[in-house]
């Protein structure tokens, strides 16, 4: 009888058990935060999904109620579908959670004083960086472009280094 050696039963092992605890996870993570019942209209239906995607989950921050786990929004779904069962509009349904959660619940705030610094805060500092970019390289060409020119002495003096250069470079290879 052959045996395979040790570490590779190990490793078929180990693979065959997280197989094994993934697929008693997978579920759960699907069911996850589906609401299982269904209201009575399809239009009814699309509007609570459209309203549960655009609102924020006030514990999970930065998930909107479709996709969170917590309580608090299994509540707002709950809120949102007895709403929308008792006839209110989508503007009513927001109303009523801006006002019990501020307008920090929506995704998209809206534009008023408050927000200001939200919607145009991100272009302000790419305009301001765009500005700050432009003044240095303009410097530094300026700065290039100031360098005087050589007066007639410099340049006899850079001429003669120059030569010497070369005669020194042409005795070495002469040597070579």
């Amino acid at each position: 009888m052959a045996m395979t050696p040790f570490p590779a039963r190990c490793t078929a092992r180990g693979f065959g058990a997280a197989w094994l605890l993934a697929l008693c996870f997978f579920p759960a993570v699907l069911l996850a935060a589906i609401d299982p019942a269904q209201l009575p209209s399809q239009e009814m239906q699309a509007r609570y999904r459209q309203l549960i995607e655009e609102m924020r989950c006030p514990k999970c921050q930065n998930q909107n109620l479709a996709g969170s786990d917590s309580p608090i929004a299994a509540d707002l779904r709950r809120e949102i579908r007895r709403l929308l069962e008792e006839g209110k509009s989508d503007e009513e349904i927001t109303a009523f959670l801006v006002e019990r959660y501020g307008d920090y619940i929506r995704y998209r705030p809206p534009v008023q004083d408050n927000t200001l610094l939200l919607w145009f805060g991100p272009a302000v500092l790419v305009l301001l960086g765009v500005a700050v970019l432009t003044v240095v390289v303009l410097r530094h060409r300026s700065d290039k472009a100031a360098v005087p020119a050589l007066t007639d002495v410099e340049r006899r003096e850079l001429d003669a280094l120059l030569e010497s250069r070369r005669e020194a470079d042409d005795n070495e290879e002469s040597r070579q």
